[in-house]
């Protein structure tokens, strides 16, 4: 959401045609979000040192989140974090060719790239690792990971970085949609409670529109054609309530998976309705940015309500 807010507040070239939300996110003080910023900045150090601490006390359970064909895939989850959040500061226009922006990118992007070795390797060298038998919705983070890696990139001017990433994302994000559309036995091992994930078959190519369109330097077609694909896909989950009927009898964790691919989606709303004036664009950008925020805030207070139970 804080990347979301960035967009929104960003000036259109034409002030006549300026989006409904802009003119309330520059009614809202800019304080408001800098706490903001700051408050997901606190979130993500706090959950990275306890990450930290669980390496050091409980390495066997990291090593066999690092072996499992489902918990190797929340690995990137940090990482995206932080490129995301480092997209979203907006202290300066002029941080992204900033020394700092360069170094922190490169702390975050890298360990992407590792894990994409290890990953993406296994799915065509291992036996037991081929993609047929590992593939669950969760894979696709490590897709989300090279897009947002990509979108960084674009933003400092490193376009080849940044289409060397979103080619190597694409690439692997076709291969896994096709093998998960054909409901492979990977498919079968996802549990009921970790369904909130499949959010995530419409967070890549929302994700990929905006990368793109950052490589690029306009919303062209090839963003639409993405942005299209992950509003469809949202449209096909939202018309199945049935298929989260069993995650959602108990709050867990895995329901923040409905979070970030409604703001990747809302992203790419926000693109789009600044690119095609008129009032269904700003319409669905509305609507898509405040599901967004409400579903960050439900999730917030529900993960309030039940933390004794989550520990």
């Amino acid at each position: 959401p804080a990347l979301l807010w960035k967009i929104l507040r960003r000036p259109s070239p034409t002030p006549d045609d300026s989006l409904p939300l802009e003119h309330l996110s520059h009614v809202i003080p800019h304080m408001t979000f800098v706490i903001f910023w700051g408050f997901a900045l606190l979130v993500q150090i706090s959950l990275s040192f306890l990450y930290i601490l669980r390496c050091f006390f409980h390495f066997g359970l990291v090593r066999a989140e690092f072996q499992h064909h489902v918990g190797v895939n929340y690995l990137f989850a940090p990482w995206i974090a932080w490129l995301v959040l480092l997209q979203a500061a907006d202290f300066t226009p002029d941080l992204p060719k900033t020394t700092l922006y360069l170094l922190l990118w490169w702390a975050f992007a890298v360990p992407v790239i590792l894990l994409d070795v290890k990953v993406y390797g296994q799915w065509f060298t291992t036996e037991r690792r081929f993609l047929s038998l590992v593939a669950n919705p969760t894979s696709q983070l490590s897709v989300v990971g090279n897009l947002v890696g990509a979108r960084a990139a674009a933003e400092m001017g490193w376009r080849e970085t940044a289409v060397c990433m979103f080619s190597l994302g694409m690439a692997h994000y076709l291969v896994l949609f096709v093998t998960l559309y054909q409901r492979l036995s990977g498919g079968d091992k996802l549990p009921a409670m970790l369904r909130p994930v499949f959010f995530l078959f419409f967070a890549a190519p929302s994700k990929a529109s905006v990368a793109w369109k950052s490589i690029a330097g306009e919303f062209d077609i090839w963003s639409k054609m993405l942005f299209f694909l992950s509003l469809f896909l949202f449209t096909s989950l939202a018309c199945r309530p049935a298929l989260f009927k069993k995650s959602m009898r108990k709050f867990n964790v895995a329901w923040w998976a409905y979070s970030f691919p409604l703001t990747f989606l809302a992203l790419a709303s926000s693109e789009y309705a600044q690119e095609v004036k008129g009032p269904i664009a700003s319409g669905l950008m509305i609507v898509l940015s405040a599901l967004s925020f409400l579903v960050l805030l439900g999730l917030i207070l529900l993960t309030m309500l039940n933390t004794e139970r989550l520990f």
